[in-house]
């Protein structure tokens, strides 16, 4: 491979990996509609393009193999690649969550705990995964450890709305056991919802930290 071509692959890997994050996130607002609108067939055509996903995946993952097997790169592009194998499969596991989003809207029939607002704690994770892949594109440190502080926001977020549920949970009264049941499977699927999305926060500062250690050859937020 000539010198040109292998800098030529070298911004295609960033290129690709930034389109990756798009699709993604695309992903991850579909996860997001289908629960709000108890969406079925948007939750559906989810779950049924999560392949698309693991492809993509797999193509850049041996891109990555490929460029580290043949170049033998050093010092910042040997970091560049070896962050942008960590990134994308963050960003492979998003992706999984947004599906799980999908499924939980398919049994999701109501809204049983109106002071947990999903949708505003799933904006800030999307917010959080585009910021992380720009910062990762433009080799921004300082935007980096931004989304760092912004993750304790997320987790209190996802602390206070688990917190709401058990409180409601405790203080309603139910009369029948089906009753019982049907709470009890409603509470579950809103707290895996809760920590889905808190989940995708912590890929994103996976993605800044890998990005900080891409750019400064530094791996304080990894740790």
């Amino acid at each position: 491979m000539a010198r040109k071509s292998y800098q030529e692959k070298l911004t295609e890997l960033r290129e690709d990996v930034c389109y990756m994050g798009e699709v993604v996130m695309e992903r991850l607002r579909m996860g997001l509609d289908a629960l709000e609108q108890k969406d079925h067939d948007l939750a559906e055509e989810l779950i049924k393009g999560d392949g698309e996903i693991n492809r993509m995946y797999l193509d850049l993952e041996q891109d990555c193999i490929d460029l580290l097997a043949l170049q033998q790169p050093v010092a910042s592009d040997l970091r560049f690649i070896a962050a942008s194998f960590k990134i994308i499969t963050d960003l492979e596991r998003i992706a999984d969550l947004a599906v799980n989003l999908g499924e939980y809207s398919m049994e999701a029939e109501r809204d049983l705990f109106p002071d947990v607002d999903v949708q505003a704690m799933g904006e800030l994770t999307l917010e959080m995964v585009d910021d992380a892949i720009v910062a990762y594109d433009e080799e921004d440190v300082e935007a980096c450890y931004d989304l760092s502080t912004r993750d304790d926001e997320l987790d209190h977020f996802a602390e206070r709305a688990s917190e709401i549920v058990v409180r409601d949970l405790i203080e309603r009264e139910l009369e029948s056991p089906d009753e019982v049941e049907t709470i009890l499977q409603d509470v579950s699927r809103l707290l895996l919802t809760i920590r889905d999305l808190e989940r995708v926060g912590d890929h994103s500062v996976n993605i800044a930290a890998r990005t900080v250690y891409m750019v400064e050859n530094d791996d304080e937020l990894i740790y």
